[in-house]
């Protein structure tokens, strides 16, 4: 078929409604589109090629694939998802989600008259993309905000990462720092405690470390450093330290950082979802948000983020539920199973 026919063929088949619109082709996001797809869905992902992880040179403990690179596991989950006739993967930024009138649900052939109208801006030379939808499902991660050294995006996914249980083995015996601001550093301490005898916590001049924890670390080993931190150092690409504002610097070689995290949902507008004290997007038990019809998961619903292959498993639990909610919707015979 000539270019143009097949993208006249293609432009046809997006003016048809599809199931669901998922935005967000990570781990959960295609988790869930394969889920979807094979339940003989019509399913659209929008991905904005712009994962959190991208820094990660390996990504860890995902059966059949330890050790893979975070972007290999999207190649191939997209190549697998591509691969059914009812798949539409778009590279596009999500601009826009507007919820249908029960009347233009309707028209559009979704019988319990709940619709969205999603829009997305093409990346990397890719076309502008409009949905009409049934369902969306936030599978768009979170957006980290790391603190200001001027240095930590060297070492960051080297030498420092964000998930202990993702990338805590590597770093088995060696003298770590744990850099955190937020009140669960303490939790986090802790679990790095399995894999180093030699931590340091530094909580960059935050009061986020009681001192009952401060005392509990401890007696375990691991003294918390409340002094101010000036940057991140080393020999090239190997990190060396940890300098603070005074100019001491404490000798390290790795370790992990807790970010503060986002969640990017700016194209729901003037729609307020609920979200929790962390900024992360609540769900009910099916993985349904506040606004009816617009589901979520992966990192950007509580407990935030998780190693990948719990993102997985999490996509294909709500891909399940959402496809009961468009059948039983479809069939009004209710919202539930109980």
């Amino acid at each position: 078929m000539p270019a143009q026919e097949a993208a006249a063929a293609q432009g046809a088949a997006e003016e048809l409604p599809f199931g669901v619109a998922i935005i967000g082709g990570g781990p959960a996001g295609l988790s869930a589109g394969l889920q979807l797809v094979r339940a003989n869905r019509r399913i659209a992902i929008l991905d904005s090629n712009r994962p959190r992880h991208s820094a990660t040179l390996q990504s860890h403990g995902f059966l059949t694939r330890d050790g893979a690179p975070p972007l290999e596991l999207r190649r191939l989950g997209r190549e697998e998802f591509e691969s059914y006739p009812t798949a539409r993967y778009a590279q596009a930024m999500t601009r826009q989600v507007t919820p249908l009138t029960p009347d233009e649900a309707i028209a559009a052939g979704f019988p319990d008259g709940i619709g969205f109208r999603v829009r997305g801006t093409g990346v990397r030379g890719s076309a502008d993309v409009e949905f009409v939808a049934r369902r969306v499902l936030i599978a768009a991660g979170l957006t980290e905000e790391l603190p200001a050294f001027p240095m930590i995006r060297a070492y960051y996914g080297t030498a420092l990462h964000s998930c202990v249980e993702c990338d805590g083995f590597e770093k088995t015996d060696k003298p770590l720092a744990l850099i955190g601001e937020t009140t669960d550093v303490f939790s986090r301490a802790l679990l790095i405690s399995r894999f180093s005898s030699d931590l340091i916590v530094f909580t960059n001049g935050a009061d986020t470390v009681t001192s009952v924890q401060e005392q509990q670390l401890a007696a375990i080993g691991i003294r918390v450093e409340r002094r101010p931190i000036d940057d991140i150092v080393g020999e090239k690409a190997d990190m060396t330290g940890v300098r603070l504002a005074d100019g001491e610097v404490v000798p390290r070689v790795g370790g992990f950082v807790r970010p503060r995290w986002h969640a990017p949902v700016e194209f729901l507008g003037d729609h307020p979802i609920d979200r929790d004290d962390w900024g992360l997007v609540v769900v009910d038990d099916r993985g349904e948000t506040s606004v009816r019809g617009i589901y979520a998961v992966g990192d950007i619903v509580p407990p935030g983020p998780q190693q990948l292959i719990i993102a997985a498993g999490n996509g294909a639990r709500v891909a399940a539920k959402l496809n009961m909610d468009m059948i039983r919707g479809a069939l009004g015979v209710g919202l539930v199973d109980e």
